[in-house]
């Protein structure tokens, strides 16, 4: 398997198991465990922002364009009505 498939496979990986560990910090009640939780997923955030950093250096990965002011505007707009 070549490096862009593997990067993008742990990418994916990552950020699903992101959505897992909130789904499990807000249904756990006992505090010692969410913590841990909280703190796991903490450390996926970093290695999956700076797997990304490195798959966008390699050009592995193109984020989306950046929104212009009047966009952010419009969607701010709808959001709050």
């Amino acid at each position: 398997m070549e490096e862009k498939a593997i990067v993008n496979d742990v990418l994916s990986t990552t950020k699903s198991c992101l959505k897992d560990f909130q789904s499990a910090i807000a249904e756990t009640a006992n505090i010692e465990l969410r913590q841990t939780l909280q703190n796991l997923r903490n450390s996926s955030e970093s290695f999956q922002y700076e797997l990304f950093k490195l798959a966008e250096s390699k050009g592995y990965y193109v984020p989306a364009q950046i929104a212009t002011v009047k966009e952010i505007d419009t969607v701010r707009n709808e959001v709050s009505n």
